[in-house]
């Protein structure tokens, strides 16, 4: 099956629905959203869009009610067929999409780093577990440690709580004192500040603890009455504790989705997508909005959204009244760089048993050998399994200071019939 739209938007999260909702707005485009979701919202609002209070969410389901936006959900855009013309799986076969503007909102994922017993069940990314409670998880009474690094750990531990979960800890691997430098710069961004103290309001009664960070996850033990519980085992300040749990969440931050980009040759430096003031990437034809550029959380990736749909609709006089909101974005995405970098400590948390590359078995041990990625996935698979790369590459990259391979179709995996 092939379409045709004006301006394509791939991801429905926050960056590609603020797109979407300019465009229709403020010029008469055909539009086409594109999103490998069950339902669009992203990773933040999910299934719960309608539930928002946002009036841009209430604009645009009336744009989606009124065909002024096409949505095609459960869409994995894998490769091209061609100039301006993406492929797409969906349940019903492949969708071949032609446009003449392409706007790319891919999002981020998580970052995970192995450490022994990271694959157990009952151990989460932070933001994977909360989309399996958004999607029907009961958590209620369960007792749960969150751990990792950044923003991500206070909005899931503020989520699960609302759904009857006992936070017993909130672990943060950097220090205390990048915190308070943190929290201090919040001044610039007056309702980020008063968000951070609704939500560590909300999480009073929850400990906090900075320099800190998850060493050994064992179990699941069986204790009296046949309950299943975790150990997991947590570093602070060279002092090591266990605590008793029925789930562990952990991320490191995110990585942004760069594939579709590079697949389709625009330039991409330091792991981002380069674009100009117009969120334009390399390629003529082609923008780029959210955390492909820069992970700063929902407000840029609504405001990078705006612009790059803006800009597509020919429209960059409008587009440049946002470049002040953008800048102030901007220096917050600098200052969560600075405040959530990974320490060095990170890197020797994984044994020569543990796995790294969990779609093909690949211990870290094994990869010890190999002084690139390149040579580790010749010899070992690893990156060629089901994620293609988007788990292990992250760590690996982390590890052992590995490039980042190029991106090769499809960049997911695919049925044979659709190839």
């Amino acid at each position: 099956m092939t379409e045709k739209s004006d301006i394509l938007i791939v991801g429905g999260g926050a960056a590609g629905m603020s797109a979407a909702l300019a465009v229709t707005e403020h010029a008469d485009r055909s539009v086409m959203v594109v999103d490998d979701n069950p339902h669009l919202g992203g990773q933040i609002w999910r299934a719960e869009l309608g539930k928002t209070k946002s009036p841009d969410a209430a604009k645009l389901i009336e744009a989606i009610a009124g065909g002024k936006i096409r949505v095609v959900n459960d869409a994995q855009v894998f490769g091209t067929a061609g100039p301006d013309q993406l492929l797409a799986e969906t349940p019903d076969g492949r969708l071949e999409i032609q446009y003449s503007k392409l706007i790319i909102a891919t999002g981020a994922r998580e970052r995970f780093l192995p450490f022994p017993g990271w694959t157990l069940p009952g151990v989460f990314g932070a933001g994977g577990l909360q989309a399996l409670v958004k999607g029907g998880l009961n958590i209620a009474d369960k007792r749960v440690v969150i751990a990792g690094t950044g923003p991500l750990l206070l909005a899931v531990a503020d989520y699960l709580k609302t759904k009857g979960a006992r936070v017993l800890l909130i672990a943060e691997q950097t220090s205390a004192a990048k915190i308070r430098r943190f929290a201090r710069g919040l001044w610039r961004s007056p309702d980020k500040m008063l968000q951070a103290a609704a939500m560590r309001a909300r999480l009073v009664g929850i400990p906090y603890q900075t320099d800190c960070w998850v060493t050994r996850c064992t179990g699941p033990h069986e204790i009296k009455g046949g309950t299943r519980t975790l150990t997991v085992t947590l570093m602070r300040r060279g002092r090591s504790r266990s605590l008793d749990c029925d789930h562990v969440a952990c991320g490191f931050h995110l990585v942004p989705n760069t594939e579709l980009a590079s697949l389709l040759g625009c330039r991409v430096a330091d792991g981002f997508v380069s674009t100009d003031e117009f969120q334009r990437t390399s390629i003529d034809n082609i923008s780029c909005a959210g955390e492909p550029t820069g992970i700063g959380g929902v407000e840029s990736s609504l405001i990078e959204g705006r612009i790059a749909g803006l800009a597509a609709a020919g429209l960059e006089s409008d587009a440049s009244r946002l470049f002040p909101q953008r800048e102030r974005t901007k220096r917050f995405t600098a200052s969560l760089d600075r405040t959530f970098a990974l320490r060095s400590e990170l890197k020797r948390l994984a044994t020569i048993d543990t796995i790294v590359c969990r779609c093909e078995d690949v211990t870290f041990g094994e990869l010890t050998a190999f002084g690139n990625g390149r040579e580790a996935k010749l010899q070992t698979r690893c990156g060629m399994g089901a994620c293609q790369g988007r788990v292990c590459g992250a760590a690996a990259e982390f590890l052992f200071d590995w490039e980042t391979g190029t991106v090769r179709p499809p960049i997911f995996p695919v049925r044979m019939e659709n190839l």
